[in-house]
């Protein structure tokens, strides 16, 4: 069984791509969500695990409401308010939430800083 999280941006992408293995595969919406764009995701999902991933903000809460009520089952991750979107969170707590969904096998870990 495969392992989806979709993001609306190729920066959430990006950023998301740093701290997950290969084994994940990262969709994107691309900010916005028609017919056709939700088709294809279900399409590439089918019966598949997903995680939704969206930015706290006015586009991210419509994205996740539509994107929710195509993939019911999907679990809901989330970004904190104030943070600029997913790709403007920091590893740490991309990393917790990753952890809180049940991803930690897929994660990859970042060397500790020394300072």
């Amino acid at each position: 069984m495969s392992i989806y999280i979709i993001v609306e941006g190729k920066n959430d992408r990006s950023k998301l791509r740093r701290l997950v293995s290969e084994e994940i595969t990262i969709l994107c919406t691309f900010g916005t969500l028609n017919s056709l764009k939700l088709e294809s995701l279900r399409k590439q999902v089918r019966d598949d695990e997903v995680f939704l991933f969206m930015d706290n903000d006015s586009s991210g809460k419509r994205i996740r409401g539509v994107l929710r009520d195509a993939f019911p089952d999907a679990v809901q991750m989330y970004t904190r308010r104030g943070y600029a979107g997913v790709e403007g969170t920091p590893d740490e707590y991309i990393i917790a939430q990753l952890e809180k969904a049940g991803l930690e096998d897929y994660i990859i870990y970042p060397p500790p800083s020394f300072l």
